[in-house]
């Protein structure tokens, strides 16, 4: 069973908003690393925001700061991201990924130490 599922992702036009979800179907991510990746053709995998479920507290990719917010409910089961004023570029598949930690070193840590992933969802922007 997959451990992770995201949802909500679609094709709209550049300006406009989408909201991915990403529901635990197996955990409870009381201290964790959650993040929200994503992948264009081509390309490697890049970290766009992350949430430490532990205080809430969270980071993001410069190309998105200002644009796209992550979040938690209270279950520490579902993660959205929020993504306004979407751009072409932001076209890709995005992923949600996490890892359990003890204290808050998310930013350190690299695509290879998510232990938990989704299967992912497409979002394209058209201009």
């Amino acid at each position: 069973q997959v451990p992770l599922v995201e949802s909500g992702g679609g094709s709209v036009q550049a300006g406009g908003s989408l909201r991915l979800a990403c529901t635990s179907v197996l955990y409870t991510f009381s201290r964790a690393c959650m993040t929200w990746f994503r992948q264009q053709p081509e390309k490697e995998r890049e970290k766009v925001a992350t949430i430490y479920t532990s205080d809430g507290s969270t980071s993001y990719a410069d190309s998105v700061k200002g644009r796209f917010t992550i979040s938690q409910d209270n279950s520490k089961k579902v993660f959205n991201l929020q993504m306004d004023s979407l751009k072409p570029e932001d076209t890709a598949m995005y992923y949600c990924a996490a890892v359990g930690v003890r204290e808050n070193s998310c930013n350190t840590l690299t695509e290879r130490f998510y232990d938990h992933w989704g299967q992912g969802t497409q979002v394209t922007v058209s201009s």
